[in-house]
């Protein structure tokens, strides 16, 4: 047998088992129906916690506007207390439109932070801020829906701090998950880009 034999006997087995490959797979997608695709995770979902005033809140308080969500913890000494200052200067910057429109802050830290100690922190932003808490569990399971990050990290002298996502997550009316939200902007921008969604 040729060298030239010996090469044309290969191509032709590879090609009948390229060609039975390419059968079997057909075969298995008409027997199986299609095979599913990859679905892009979702961020959100439905949660019930408690507001600074002590009010059940779920996600349907908030269906039918856009929504801004912030994860954090009153004891955060700079990250969560620029960006509620700069969610509030968007609101400012709607106006008479900022009932269009809803912020959440929803802690990580629900062991310190109770109804009370979230009312008093938010007493220095502005009234569309609503902060939200819970349970340990009712917390996480919102931290976990949207995909978030938060982590318990001890301080020397016995105390801790959390570790967090420092997104702000833009939801549409439905409580869909549209994109993170830019602050690093003019709150005229921000709030210009929010009036898009209501």
């Amino acid at each position: 047998m040729t060298a030239q034999t010996s090469r044309l006997i290969l191509i032709v087995a590879a090609f009948v088992a390229g060609l039975l490959l390419c059968l079997s797979v057909i075969l298995l997608v008409a027997q199986h129906g299609s095979l599913p695709l990859p679905q892009a995770s979702a961020v959100g979902g439905p949660f019930k916690l408690v507001d600074q005033d002590g009010r059940s809140v779920t996600e349907q308080d908030v269906k039918g506007k856009p929504f801004l969500v912030f994860f954090g913890f009153t004891h955060c000494p700079d990250v969560c207390p620029t960006a509620l200052f700069d969610i509030s200067e968007v609101f400012r910057k709607l106006g008479p439109d900022a009932d269009r429109a809803a912020a959440l802050f929803i802690t990580v830290d629900p062991e310190r932070d109770t109804p009370e100690a979230m009312k008093s922190y938010l007493s220095s932003f502005d009234p569309p801020l609503r902060g939200l808490t819970g349970d340990a569990a009712a917390v996480d399971g919102v931290v976990k829906a949207y995909r978030a990050y938060a982590k318990k990290v001890p301080n020397p002298d016995g105390s801790y701090t959390m570790d967090h996502t420092a997104l702000v997550y833009l939801m549409d009316k439905e409580g869909r998950f549209i994109a993170p939200f830019n602050l690093k902007r003019r709150p005229e921008d921000s709030a210009a880009d929010l009036r898009r969604y209501f």
